[in-house]
């Protein structure tokens, strides 16, 4: 069998977590901050993990991860 080819959009974006979830950041948190209100900018420190059914497509992108 041939081998699969990786996303490399994909492959920049996800990471996995030690027991294999898929960790990611979080959205809206490059620019204009100051207009965002201190709670929000907090909560999206860090990385989140995927729900089930988005890690399921964003595993179809990532075949060796």
């Amino acid at each position: 069998m041939s081998k699969l080819k990786t996303k490399s959009s994909a492959k920049k974006r996800f990471s996995a977590t030690g027991r294999g979830k898929l960790r990611r950041r979080t959205a809206y948190h490059r620019h204009n901050l100051t207009k965002r209100e201190k709670k929000v900018k907090r909560n999206q420190r860090g990385a989140k993990v995927l729900s089930g059914p988005d890690a399921a497509i964003v595993r179809q992108f990532l075949p060796y991860l």
